[in-house]
Formats: structure tokens, sequence, C-alpha cells
């Protein structure tokens, strides 16, 4: 009985009013990704943009993969005027604005006539996406004392996946009534949802720590020590080349995805049903999936597992080529391939924080996470290239592929013992 009161007591912590807090933040933090990505790539097929160009659309979101490099910057610098809101709030509301800004200009710009700039007001939305990560981030983990954290990154996540099946479905259900200018720009004041929610908010009590102004300081402090901590770690180098590949055959994918299900007949209204709301349910279940295999079956198992499970479960897309518009299908191959992503990425995230060294866990888990975003960034700028080249059948023949190398180099890890 005491057991089951301690469970309850437990739960008191999601009555919290910071958790309404991190379920908004969370949103608009989900919120910018698929406007700069998969919810635009639609937008851009629509306006005539060939397969190649789209894919190629995937660079101006490199951002996210090189946010280490800018995160010491807004971790160490104080804003004029805004830094009165505090040092997290004043950021964020900055951000946030230019957020907006940059959003309205996408929706003002047309993608066929004016494509220079248009590249340009994407660059600068994930350039603001990515930057608004960095000190959402820091805004929660400050919130929070050391036993709330795991309630606090609950919420975040969840409020994150709201946000992305707003700009997911939402956007494509919209599109079919509006057209995509005034679809971005309903996007754009959803932002607005964090501002208020921020301008709402208190400052975080712990942070009043003194900023540095020491250029110098700050880059070895943040950037360079961090860096040269991981590199003493045995087979760093092979880590690396291993969260390069692991989850490639998923980046190469995204880009192409919306235009192959436009190609073979699906409305929007579909693919919203379909690939947004039941995909993200699916993505939810095998979140939790992941996080009782690997429970079950420690890392490097679950790594394995869920690597072959996710690559495998690629293969269903040739099954859709072959089927063409059919949407129980559909329904299958996304509803299999979000639950193996969802174990996946599970699994990855647990691994890529279990490298983390506890003094410079921020930063790693920045350096981390922005070169495996160089395989989705980089590396799939190609993936529309590649599908005209060889047809949507040789297309996912190839991505599921893509799974092996990021499996073998686990395997020979394993060997090593270097993941346990």
């Amino acid at each position: 009985m005491k057991t089951i009161l301690a469970w309850l007591k437990s739960l008191l912590i999601y009555c919290d009013r910071r958790m309404m807090v991190m379920l908004l933040l969370g949103f608009v933090s989900g919120l910018p990704f698929l406007l700069v990505s998969s919810t635009l790539s639609l937008w851009l097929k629509d306006a005539g943009i060939s397969l190649a160009a789209i894919g190629m659309f995937a660079l101006v979101k490199s951002p996210y993969s090189f946010k280490w490099l800018f995160s010491p910057i807004i971790d160490q610098c104080r804003l004029p005027l805004f830094s009165r809101l505090g040092r997290r709030r004043g950021w964020a509301v900055f951000i946030q604005l230019l957020l907006m800004g940059s959003m309205l200009a996408m929706s003002l710009t047309n993608p066929a006539t004016s494509t220079s700039l248009f590249v340009l007001f994407v660059f600068f939305a994930a350039l603001f996406s990515a930057s608004q990560d960095i000190v959402l981030d820091a805004y929660r983990i400050e919130r929070f004392a050391a036993n709330e954290q795991a309630a606090g990154v609950a919420v975040f996540v969840f409020g994150y996946r709201i946000g992305v099946l707003f700009a997911g479905a939402g956007a494509l259900i919209l599109a079919d009534y509006w057209n995509w200018s005034v679809v971005y720009q309903v996007m754009a004041a959803s932002v607005l949802f964090g501002t208020i929610t921020i301008l709402l908010s208190s400052e975080p009590a712990n942070n009043q720590a003194p900023v540095s102004h020491n250029w110098h300081e700050i880059i070895v402090n943040a950037v360079i020590k961090p860096f040269t901590d991981f590199m003493k770690r045995d087979k760093w180098l092979w880590i690396l080349l291993f969260i390069f590949f692991y989850r490639m055959s998923d980046a190469y994918i995204a880009p192409m995805a919306y235009p192959f299900f436009d190609d073979i007949g699906f409305t929007k209204i579909q693919i919203a049903y379909i690939i947004k709301i039941y995909g993200v349910i699916a993505t939810i279940i095998g979140s939790f999936i992941g996080g009782i295999v690997v429970n079950r079956l420690g890392l490097a198992k679950s790594l394995l597992f869920c690597g072959i499970l996710h690559g495998s479960s690629n293969l269903l897309y040739l099954w859709q080529v072959c089927a063409g518009n059919d949407t129980s299908v559909l329904t299958i191959t996304i509803f299999v391939e979000n639950i193996s992503g969802g174990m996946g990425t599970s699994a990855f995230v647990a691994y890529l924080s279990s490298l983390c060294n506890r003094q410079y866990t921020a930063t790693q888990y920045a350096l981390l996470s922005s070169f495996m975003g160089a395989a989705r960034d980089l590396f799939a700028a190609t993936s529309g290239i590649v599908a005209k080249s060889l047809s949507w059948f040789g297309f996912f023949s190839l991505t599921a592929a893509m799974s092996l190398p990021g499996i073998f180099i686990l395997l020979y890890l394993m060997k090593k013992k270097a993941v346990k």
C-alpha cells in the first residue's frame, strides 16, 4: 500500500504549473522543424520545383547540425534591452520574434519566381528554430531540480509532438482549403503561444551565474574542452561514424516522402491523416516500446535490434510503390515505419546521453546530436537527384541498404566492448 501511495504522490509533479509551461514551450519548439523540411517539400512540389532542387533544400537546415557553434553565444552573452527579462527569457523572446519574422517572409515570397530569396528566408527560419531549441532546452533544465528533470522532459516532448503534428497534419489540412502563404502565416502566428508563455513565466531561480565576456574563455570552456574530452574515449572516431550512419536511411527518405506520396496520387488530406496523425501516434508508441527494450536488453542489443527492424521497415515502401494509391498499404507502411523509428530513436538518444561526460553534458550532447543531424541535412541533399535517377523502387531499395553501414559499425563496436 505504501508503494502505491508513493507512486501516486510522485505523479503530483505533473500538476505543477511549470508543466503547462513545458507543454507550450515544447509545442513551439516542435512547430518550426517540419515547416522547413517535409511540409515545405510539398509546398515546393506544388510550386513546380524539381525533385533534385527539393532534395537540395535539405542544406538550408544546416543550422540544426551546427548549433553547437553558436550555442556559447546564447549561453554566455546578454542582449541589450531584452536582458531585462532575464538571460533565458530575453533570448527566447528575441529569437521567437525573429523566427516569426522569417516565417512571415517565407509566406510572402514565391518559391518558384524568387527562389534565391525564398532559400534565404528558409535558412533564417531554420537558424532561429535551432537557436530557439538551444535556449528552451537550457530554460527547461534550469527550471527543474534533478529529481524533476524526467517529468519535465516528458511533458516537453509531448508538447513537441503536438507542435510537429500541427505543422504536419494541421498544415496539410489547412493547405487543402487555403494557399500555402496563408498556411505559413497561421504557423508564424502560432509561435506567439511560446512568446506569451515566456512572458508570463519567471526566469529560472538558479540562473544567476556570472556571464563571461572573454570570447577566448567562452570558446575554450564551451566548445574545445568538451570536444577534446570526448576524443579521449576509446574508439571515438568509430563512435562518430556510427552516430552519422545509424539513422541514415531514415534521414535520406525524409525529403522525398511527401513528393513520393503526392506522385502516386494521395491527397493532402490523406497524407495529413495517415502519415501525420497515425504516424505521430505510432512514433509515440514506438518510443515507449523502445524504452522498455533498452531497459530489458541494454543499449548495445537494443541499438542492434532497433537498427535492423527500422532498416527492414523501409522495405515496406517497395510494397507501396507496387500497390500505388492504396490507403490500406499506406497505413500499414507508415504505422510500422514510425513504430520502428520511435523505438530506434529511444535507443539512440539513450546511447547519445550515455556518451556525455556529466561535466560537459549540454555541450557534448549538442555536439553529438549535431553530428547526427549532418546525415539528415547534408548527405540527404542528394536524395532528389538519386530518386530521379533510380525511380522510386530503386530509391527505396537503396535507402533500406543504407541501414547496413551503421549496423556493421555497431557490431564492430560491440566486439571491441566500446558499446555495452
